[in-house]
């Protein structure tokens, strides 16, 4: 009966996929707007993988982001942002923790998934869905991942002053060509 059981859970591990984000194949972007423009800046990826099953859409992986590293291209609003809302000093990663996809991921055309998990930022775990617009290539996938991240709902800090009034939520895409890695045959 073991050996029963044992053979037919062999399937279910040869059809997981990984993907390997690395610094130089993904950038990530942010955008605040507040009433009168928007903010644009940048985050690095210190690491990445993500495993998944496209049939069962099980995932699992961390990729974990470089809170240090945010910039906006303003050093006296960076300064504030890391110091006063950030804090990422105390708390220098972002770590994104998949758990599972909704939706279909073909491997051999374009196709739009929900990426779920756990966000870990600023010290705590938070719930997080991730829309995925990802396109196969030979030997990859580029992908264009979109989030919303509710700062201030989340505990940090609200740089907003009596003259200036930003947004709660930070907009985040991630950008990525990340090589497939295939199960074995």
């Amino acid at each position: 009966m073991r050996l029963l059981l044992a053979l037919l859970a062999i399937p279910a591990f040869a059809a997981d996929y990984s993907l390997q984000l690395t610094p130089d194949n993904t950038k990530i972007d942010w955008t605040l707007g507040d009433v009168l423009h928007t903010v644009h800046g940048t985050f690095r990826l210190k690491q990445g993988t993500i495993t998944f099953d496209p049939d069962t859409g099980k995932a699992s992986g961390q990729v974990v982001v470089d809170v240090q590293s945010g910039e906006s291209g303003s050093g006296a609003r960076d300064h504030r942002m890391h110091a006063n809302v950030l804090e990422s000093a105390k708390y220098p990663e972002a770590v994104f923790t998949p758990d599972r996809m909704e939706g279909k991921l073909s491997l051999d055309a374009p196709s739009a998934v929900k990426l779920h998990g756990t966000f870990r930022i600023h010290g705590a775990a938070h719930e997080l869905t991730m829309d995925v617009q990802a396109k196969p290539g030979p030997g990859l996938i580029s992908a264009d991942i979109t989030f919303h991240v509710p700062y201030v709902a989340w505990g940090m800090k609200d740089p907003s002053t009596f003259l200036l009034k930003v947004n709660k939520t930070v907009e985040m895409t991630i950008h990525t060509a990340a090589p497939l890695q295939k199960p074995a045959s």
